[in-house]
């Protein structure tokens, strides 16, 4: 199984690069992100998925462990393939992806061509509990933000996506749910 590869970019387009390594040519598909950044002649490193079906090989780069372990997460989703998978990669970074499973959102999942609402709601319901434990970073996202914050805000009538932008600007020194209602308030309200 091939777990890692570093060469050299022959080619890229929308879709995939064409990596040469040890004078083979690997064809590997990425997130909007790799491919924006990749230039023809560019040495690079990715961590790759190897998807393997009967009449199919295909490999899946990414450029950290952070976005290999979340793409698994999201194939290990019923009605998600490779191909939505990296289209959910691609729609924002992965801490805000992450942010809205956390809270239960699946606004910013419903952007994702080819995935409804059903699916939206299924990869938050299966993911929640996994969100915290797929990197040390969500965790410290989420310290000292309760669900009795979110479902406040949500009570005046925002929506979770403005909610979620708002907590992420909050400063760590507030403590008092009551003040942290109010600062986000002023973040919403100041836009």
């Amino acid at each position: 199984m091939i777990a890692y590869i570093k060469g050299t970019i022959i080619h890229k387009n929308d879709k995939f690069i064409i990596l040469e390594n040890g004078d083979i040519g690997y064809q590997i598909f990425s997130t909007e992100v790799v491919l924006n950044s990749a230039k023809e002649g560019e040495i690079i490193k990715l961590f790759i998925h190897q998807q393997v079906k009967e009449d199919t090989l295909d490999l899946y780069g990414f450029s950290n462990m952070d976005e290999l372990d979340f793409f698994k997460h999201l194939l290990s989703i019923s009605g998600v393939g490779p191909r939505s998978a990296l289209a959910v990669l691609s729609i924002a970074k992965i801490e805000d992806i992450k942010q809205a499973i956390y809270q239960g959102d699946p606004t910013l999942l419903k952007k994702v061509s080819g995935i409804g609402q059903k699916t939206a709601e299924r990869i938050v319901v299966e993911l929640k509990n996994k969100v915290s434990a797929l990197t040390s970073a969500t965790g410290e996202m989420f310290k000292g933000v309760s669900d009795e914050l979110i479902d406040a805000l949500e009570a005046l009538g925002y929506k979770p996506n403005i909610i979620r932008q708002a907590i992420s600007q909050l400063p760590e020194d507030i403590k008092d749910l009551q003040e942290k209602v109010k600062a986000t308030l002023k973040i919403i309200n100041n836009k």
